[in-house]
Parts: structure tokens; C-alpha cells; sequence
């Protein structure tokens, strides 16, 4: 393993608490499940939060994410009165002060506000029963151990190392400007990310290199966690009268566009998977700004997400293709920078008018088939060959008998997309978050913990860097609440994947007067809608009908009347055969696939242990399937152990491999 400075990320910390004198409750602010732990806070609309600054006579004006205003924090407002450093988000109402870095929610600035009018003392903030900033002191320790890479005591070393990343024709000039250092024990970069003043150090990215064959993969760590803290790499460069900026997903893009371009230019610190909100007052400031973020159909998925967020009208988008690659790459290969940056599309299209402007991106498809078809599953290879992948804005529907395993089988197969990288929102009404996360946690170190309690942190806190949120509603739902919670969910953490388990719990709560299959149909076709409008994939789990439980399920057998599966891009079915023992008793029916409309079926073994399924070994692929077909070709119970034993001990091999040993890292590599 190259990162061998790991023990130093055995502690972090977790968020910030802040108080204002005068009150002595003190605010947590960070908070990483949806919606807050606290209890559901609505978001204010951008119409009551104009409502609310005229009110109280605060000066504001429009900008493109954020409200902005005066600081209410500063010590002297009145030499800040015109400074408007306070940003309030439109679509959350959350705020954060960039003169001081005091955030909170659209309660905590009403409170604030209040306060001030009561002549309490506001701008006074202090940290109160802080921990002790455990990560900020490995940050620090790190970063001096590390060298200034423009600068090793052995020029041949610097040569070496800058090979090793690819980045040789970036000159000391720009490592120096960016403060790039290199930390010989891990053969790692070193990344800082300073405060917006670069005052002060706020944590770092440590990138390293693992060489499979030709492929070059870069191996990310971070410090703080990637959830517990957000910059952008770069921002103290940023001056106050630039207008203009590049996105990168990566650091070392960044490196590149600053030094062919001289544009301002930042990296995201999660590169494609997450653009938190909490940033987006850094970039208020830049009347452009174009998201060149990988050369991959999945970036260029989320540079139209993040432009969303940031307002189309003032974004434009690199689109991938055989010209336009990376921004490292394509300074590589001696292609001109400046010039695919300035043939970036506007994201702020209207409409399309032509098959001109979609012809690149039909192109694009046809020429990454593999992409388009979607993330893959490591788990459960079978349902690859049928499925294909898992696309965004699509809609799935899984069904099978009580007792099966639905929930179980259908956490595992969330928890491998999200080991894949693709942030996921569980909704379970059935169960309680800590029951289910107690499922996950096991399928994920693939052995029950209760036998090895003395592993419980180290895996914990393994899981706890998966970009995994939890709604925190159970029992009966009202459906707009919990498309507005999703709707939260995809604006703050870019969640591209929604759990819902399951449907019914939210058809109590409608009007009774109106027919409980017309309820159900409104609810689906709301489902339906969200996936289409959010680029987001949604699972949704349906109860079957009371049939006879020696029939095989049907698409027909989905509870309610046939909209849910004419709505459903894919319909998935876990059948369990109950007068079956051994193999054969459990398989997966794939009955839908508008993708491209292969279905099919492969069966599944359940591995007690550790909670989870896999498809048994080829060679009983075929016989389990024959026993479907006959229902008197059932193997012997002697055979049938046998066979149980043998893909037991191949599903606890592969799945074995596919998530991170004690003492790894389950960072996913980039492939460059």
C-alpha cells in the first residue's frame, strides 16, 4: 500500500459548534443525514426570505445561488455595510459568512437577527467545548514533512516524481504558486487546502499513484474526511476582481488549465461526485464559469448537475470526446487548452432545436457504449450481462414474497453501487435506520461484528467515508414530504440514487376518500417524474398481492393496478421457491428492461454470515435453472448441500475482494 502514513487519519474531526455571546445554546451545524437529526427544518423559499430581510430593514441583492447581505457577524458592520459577505442559499436557506465563517440554517439567522435587535452582542462569536482538533493537527504535521515539490533536495528526484503523475511539463513555477508538496514516506503529492484568506491551513488531499500495467490509477486521501470538511484547492489565489473561473475535477487539472490559460481556476475537493452548497458563495463572485470536469460520460453527467446549482445562465461545459479529453491529458498530448476551453457549450440551452447541437453528444454514446449503460455491480455480475448498469433517471421496481429477503437483498445491492461511487439516499419506513445500517454494515465487512466487536471502529469508520445518507422518517409518509427530503437530498449531497422501501408506507396518508389504486398511482407516477427531472435513479419497493405462495410472481403480481410497472424502466423480482431447499430456493428475475430489453433470470445463494447474496458458481447455473423449469428435477438434498457449500466458499472469496481489507482505504481509484 503507498499511503504508509495511514495512522495518522485514525482521528478526525467531526464538524464545528459555535455560540453567540449572550446565548448560551450551542448550534451544530454540520449534520450528515437528511433531514437533519434535530428534526425536519423546512427550508425557507427565496420569497420569505425577501420577505423577512425587508422586514427588518437588511439591505440585500439577488445573486445566482445566494441572497446576498451585510454581515450581521463582523465586528464593525458599519466598515462592512456595503461588504456584502453574507450568503444566504435560495434553496436551502442556509447562510455562511465569509468574513468570519459563521453558517447555520435560515432559523439560526432569524435568531441571530433577533438577538442583535435586543441589543445582545452578535459579533462576538467564540468556539465553546470544542474538541481537540485532532485533524487539523495531522494536517499540520503532514504538511511539514512534506517538501515543496519544486524545490527536493535531488533534482533527478523532482524529475522522478513529477514522471510518476504525469505531470512533468508543469513547470516549478506553478507547483510553487499552488504550494504543491511531496511526501516522500507515502510517494504522495500533498494538496493544500487553505483557509479563502491563506492565512491558515485547513486540511489536505494526498494523492498517490498505483500502476496496473499502462493504466495509471490515482489513489485519494483526505484530511479532514471528505464529509466533515469542504474547500476548494486554489481559492486563495482567487482575486476579488476576477470574473471568470475554470472547475476542475481534479487538482492536477487545475495545475495544467491555470498554467496554459492564466485563468483563475479551482478544484473541486470531490471531484465529480459531490458539489456541496456550502461552496457556493466562493463562487458567487464569477460571472462564467466553465466545469471541465473529466473526459467520461459520468463527468459529464455531474458538470450539467453541478451547473444546475450554480445557475445555467452563467455556465458553460467541456463536453468529452476524442478532442476534447482531460485537462492533463490533453495538455499531455500537446492539444491547445485554451482552445477547447473556449469551445465550451452553454449549459443555459432553452431548447434544442437541431440534431447539430445534439449531434456530439449522440456520438458521445454510441462511442461509450459501456458508459452509458451504466455503473456496473461487483456483487452480482449476472445482473450486469442483463441489466447492463445502473443510468440515472431511471425508475426501478422491485417486488418479491414477505420473508424473502427484499430489504436484505436490496441493501446489498445499494451498498455495491455506493462502493462504486454513486451517492445514495436510503427512505426505509419499515425499519429503523440503525436496524438497516446495521445490515449494510455487515455486508460491507462481509462477517458479523458482534463475534469481533474489537473491529467495530475500524470498519465503522471505513463506512462512514461512503457516501451514504439516511432519511429519517419511519412508519407511515406523507408523499410530498418525502420528494421534498429527496429533492433536499440531490441539491446538498447530489444523491443519484433513492432507495424508497416501500410504497405502501405512504399511501396511509392520503385523502381516504379518494380510490387507494388511484393514490398508488399518483405516488408511482411522482416517483417516476422525480427520476426524470433530477437525473436520479429511483428503487422503489412494492409489496406483491396475496396470491398463492407456491406461484412463481409475476409482473401482474406487483400490488396495485398495472401503472407501476408501465411507469418502471426496469422491474426486478426476488422469487422464493418455498417448497425448495439448497440452491435453486432463491433467484433473481429480471421481468422488465426498457434499456434494452433483455430480461431474464440467475439464482442466489444467501450467505448467513455475512448477509448477503451472490450467484452461485457457472457450472450449477444451468442445473439450478433446470430446476426451475421442472419442479421434479430437484437435486439431492446431499447434492444440494454439497452445491450450497461449494458457492458459499467461492461468494465469500469473490465478495471478499470486493471491498477494502482491514487497514485499506476504500477510496474508489481514478483512472486516468
Amino acid at each position: 500500500m503507498w499511503f504508509t502514513t495511514r495512522i495518522l487519519f485514525a482521528r478526525w474531526c467531526f464538524g464545528r459548534r459555535w455560540i453567540i455571546a449572550g446565548n448560551h445554546a450551542c448550534r451544530h451545524y454540520k449534520k450528515d443525514s437528511v433531514p437533519l437529526p434535530e428534526g425536519p427544518v423546512s427550508p425557507a423559499s427565496v420569497t420569505e426570505i425577501r420577505q423577512y430581510l425587508k422586514a427588518q430593514n437588511i439591505p440585500f441583492h439577488d445573486g445566482y445561488s445566494c441572497i446576498h447581505v451585510p454581515s450581521i457577524f463582523a465586528e464593525e458592520p458599519q466598515r462592512v455595510r456595503h461588504n456584502y459577505s453574507l450568503f444566504i442559499d435560495k434553496t436551502t436557506g442556509f447562510f455562511l459568512c465569509t468574513a468570519t465563517f459563521v453558517e447555520g440554517n435560515w432559523q439560526d439567522f432569524q435568531a441571530s437577527v433577533e438577538l442583535r435587535h435586543k441589543g445582545v452582542v452578535v459579533s462576538d462569536l467564540e468556539r465553546t467545548d470544542m474538541p481537540r482538533d485532532h485533524a487539523a493537527e495531522d494536517a499540520r504535521h503532514i504538511w511539514e514533512r512534506a517538501l515543496p515539490l519544486w524545490e527536493l533536495l535531488d533534482e533527478q528526484e523532482t524529475l522522478e516524481a513529477k514522471a510518476v503523475f504525469g505531470i512533468s511539463s508543469v513547470s516549478n513555477a506553478t507547483l510553487k504558486r499552488f504550494c504543491v508538496r511531496y511526501l516522500r514516506a507515502a510517494r504522495a503529492l500533498v494538496f493544500p487546502w487553505f483557509s479563502p484568506s491563506g492565512t491558515s491551513l485547513k486540511g489536505l488531499k494526498l494523492l498517490g499513484v498505483e500502476r496496473q500495467g499502462e493504466a495509471v490509477h490515482y489513489v485519494e486521501n483526505t484530511l479532514p474526511r471528505p464529509s466533515a470538511y469542504h474547500n476548494l484547492f486554489g481559492l486563495p489565489l482567487i482575486n476579488q476582481r476576477d470574473t471568470e473561473v475554470v472547475l476542475t475535477g481534479r487538482e492536477l487539472d487545475a495545475l495544467v488549465v491555470h498554467q496554459t490559460t492564466g485563468l483563475p481556476t479551482l478544484a473541486l475537493p470531490r471531484g465529480i461526485s459531490c458539489l456541496p452548497p456550502v461552496l457556493l458563495p466562493y463562487l458567487e463572485q464569477f460571472k462564467r464559469i466553465t466545469l471541465w470536469l473529466g473526459e467520461d460520460l459520468r463527468s459529464w453527467e455531474a458538470a450539467k448537475r453541478f451547473a444546475r446549482k450554480l445557475n445555467p445562465k452563467r455556465c458553460s461545459l467541456v463536453q468529452p470526446s476524442d478532442q476534447q479529453l482531460c485537462p492533463l491529458e490533453a495538455f499531455t498530448r500537446g492539444k491547445n487548452v485554451f482552445k477547447i476551453l473556449r469551445s465550451a457549450l452553454p449549459a443555459g440551452h432553452k431548447s434544442i432545436i437541431s440534431f447539430r447541437q445534439l449531434r456530439e453528444e449522440v456520438f458521445g454514446e454510441l462511442a461509450n457504449a459501456e458508459q452509458v449503460a451504466g455503473v456496473k455491480w461487483t456483487r452480482f455480475p449476472e445482473l450486469n450481462k442483463l441489466l447492463k448498469g445502473h443510468r440515472k433517471g431511471e425508475l426501478t421496481v422491485f417486488t418479491g414474497p414477505t420473508g424473502s429477503g427484499k430489504t436484505t437483498f436490496i441493501s446489498e445491492y445499494a451498498l455495491d453501487l455506493c462502493l462504486q461511487g454513486v451517492n445514495t439516499l436510503w427512505g426505509s419506513f419499515e425499519i429503523s435506520n440503525v436496524r438497516l445500517a446495521k445490515i449494510m454494515l455487515t455486508q460491507f465487512a462481509m462477517g458479523k461484528l458482534e463475534e469481533q466487536l474489537d473491529k467495530f471502529d475500524e470498519w465503522a469508520d471505513k463506512f462512514e467515508d461512503l457516501p451514504l445518507y439516511f432519511m429519517t422518517f419511519h412508519g407511515q409518509q406523507n408523499i410530498k414530504m418525502v420528494i421534498d427530503t429527496m429533492q433536499h437530498a440531490v441539491y446538498m449531497y447530489d444523491i443519484t440514487h433513492v432507495i424508497i422501501d416501500n410504497l405502501q408506507f405512504m399511501m396511509g396518508q392520503e385523502q381516504l376518500t379518494v380510490d387507494r389504486l388511484a393514490v398508488q398511482d399518483y405516488i408511482v407516477g411522482a416517483f417516476r417524474k422525480f427520476a426524470t427531472d433530477n437525473s436520479c435513479h429511483v428503487t422503489l419497493v412494492i409489496h406483491p398481492r396475496k396470491e398463492d405462495e407456491e406461484k412463481e410472481l409475476q409482473t401482474a403480481s406487483i400490488f396495485g393496478s398495472a401503472k407501476a410497472s408501465q411507469e418502471a424502466d426496469n422491474v426486478l423480482i426476488l422469487q422464493d421457491r418455498k417448497l425448495v431447499t439448497g440452491p435453486g430456493k432463491r433467484y433473481l428475475q429480471l421481468a422488465k428492461n426498457r434499456f434494452d430489453g433483455d430480461v431474464g433470470i440467475f439464482p442466489l445463494v444467501f450467505n448467513k454470515t455475512s448477509l448477503t447474496f451472490s450467484n452461485p458458481v457457472k457450472s450449477k447455473a444451468a442445473k439450478l435453472k433446470k430446476v426451475k423449469d421442472n419442479d421434479n428435477g430437484i437435486p439431492s438434498k446431499k447434492a444440494a448441500a454439497n452445491d450450497d457449500e461449494a458457492s458459499k466458499k467461492k461468494q465469500t472469496q469473490s465478495l471478499k475482494n470486493t471491498v477494502p481489507a482491514p487497514g485499506t482505504f476504500p477510496n474508489e481509484p481514478v483512472t486516468s
